[in-house]
């Protein structure tokens, strides 16, 4: 594995816990550092990372708010 990949993983906390986790990637990783772009996009889907999963998420928050000062009026 290249030293700069080794920086972004370790800048990384979902990186370094889903390497972690899924131990096979090391050896992909090491074979094959292009991988890193399947890697990253593993790591999003997982821990939904993505846009829409973000905005999803406030999406839903804003709603739960709603509705909490809904039973407050």
């Amino acid at each position: 594995m290249t030293l700069d990949l080794q920086f972004k993983i370790k800048e990384n906390e979902y990186y370094l816990h889903y390497l972690r986790k899924n131990s096979y990637w090391y050896k992909i990783l090491n074979r094959n550092p292009s991988e890193f772009k399947n890697f990253e996009n593993e790591v999003k889907t997982t821990y939904q990372l993505n846009k829409m999963d973000r905005l999803e998420k406030a999406i839903n928050t804003f709603e739960m708010l709603e509705k909490v000062l809904g039973t407050f009026k």
